[in-house]
């Protein structure tokens, strides 16, 4: 039987684990910061629209598209544009199995098969690309080039022929009567749509964030931020370059997976324009403007980009996008670390100036407190 000790053990090895040099914020004042943003979450639904919360379940699902980037390229330095790949061959992948195998069964089944396809996909291209000799710049050509071919065939997959059972792949017009994501068997108990897929999609992004925090504050997320820092050196301590980089592709390409069954439970539709080159450079889009080398940043940024842009094609048209652009070129331009770390810098000289205008004479010439 567990004690209070055992369980006071446990918690403050999941508190170690989670707080490292990879991560930012481990301060109290962050956490209290943390958990007010998770209860404005949870309550979410209780005080905004129904509209609203429909459109920030589908941003809660692409903000784990987003952290797929950001494992991947924010902590192993591959910048790869491939992640929407994953992300539509897990949503194509799930709807044909949703499809094909009626009731929650088939919805539970689609969601593990389209994960695991998606994984499988990311594995068979990362390990031709990092055991073939490819690197740096030309795995973001070939990561680039695996999504337009990808797009040029499923845009051609329209007729009899392309259809899977009774899943038509449909073509440029996309697959259609995409079943929500059940559970139960026989029956379902608990249909995710609405307010359900929101929360679904928000316990999902808590998840993965705090075991994303652990995994890059572990000894293998200080490998991987080793490569990313310097991959030659790394490799000359021992260790396997190569692998690490694999291992963290796949996983990316599972997290971009799950993100794309999410989506597509939300619209129950999918289309090859979720492989456009637009859609390829959003996820970095988000990455490079929240912060590569945060977890925050990123989700942050996936959401606030999101809901700008919706704003903005309601209310300019087709200037939205020129709008968008010029913001975020601005915020690269003057915060190259990303939005958070920025505004993390800003906060930290906020707070060193009033110390100083709070303290006497003790102090040095440089004007830093003497501790």
């Amino acid at each position: 039987m567990a004690t209070d000790a055992d369980s006071a053990g446990v918690l403050g090895r999941f508190v170690d684990a989670i707080h490292g040099p990879n991560t930012m914020g481990e301060s109290r004042r962050f956490w209290a910061a943390f958990g007010v943003v998770a209860l404005l979450m949870v309550t979410f639904p209780l005080y905004m629209l129904e509209s609203a919360v429909t459109n920030m379940s589908q941003y809660l699902a692409l903000t784990l598209l987003a952290l797929s980037l950001a494992v991947v390229w924010g902590f192993t330095g591959v910048l790869s544009f491939g992640q929407v790949a994953f992300f539509a061959v897990a949503g194509y992948t799930y709807g044909i199995v949703g499809i094909n195998v009626a009731g929650p069964l088939g919805t539970m089944a689609g969601l593990f098969v389209a994960v695991g396809v998606a994984a499988l996909f990311a594995a068979v291209l990362g390990y031709f690309m990092f055991y073939g000799g490819v690197s740096d710049v030309y795995v973001t050509i070939m990561t680039l080039v695996v999504v337009l071919v990808l797009k040029t065939f499923l845009d051609q997959t329209a007729g009899d022929k392309w259809t899977i059972g009774e899943a038509a792949l449909g073509g440029f017009n996309g697959m259609p009567g995409i079943p929500d994501l059940a559970l139960g068997i026989g029956e379902p108990f608990l249909v995710f749509d609405d307010f359900t897929l929101f929360y679904a999609a928000l316990l999902a992004l808590l998840v993965t964030y705090l075991g994303l925090r652990a995994l890059l504050n572990s000894d293998y997320g200080r490998v991987m931020v080793a490569i990313r820092e310097d991959e030659d050196r790394t490799e000359m301590l021992g260790y396997d370059v190569k692998r690490v980089k694999l291992t963290v592709f796949t996983f990316g390409g599972a997290l971009a997976g799950l993100s794309g069954v999410l989506y597509v439970t939300y619209f129950n539709y999918i289309s090859p324009s979720e492989l456009s080159l637009t859609a390829a450079s959003l996820p970095v889009i988000w990455v490079a403007v929240g912060g590569r080398k945060t977890l925050l940043g990123p989700i942050v940024a996936t959401v606030a980009i999101e809901r700008l842009g919706l704003f903005l094609s309601v209310n300019v048209g087709d200037w939205a996008f020129v709008i968008n652009g010029l913001l975020l070129l601005v915020i690269v331009l003057l915060l190259p670390e990303g939005l958070v770390p920025g505004l993390r810098d800003l906060v930290s000289w906020i707070g060193d100036r009033r110390d100083e205008g709070g303290t006497d004479d003790t102090t040095e010439p440089s004007g830093e407190v003497i501790e």
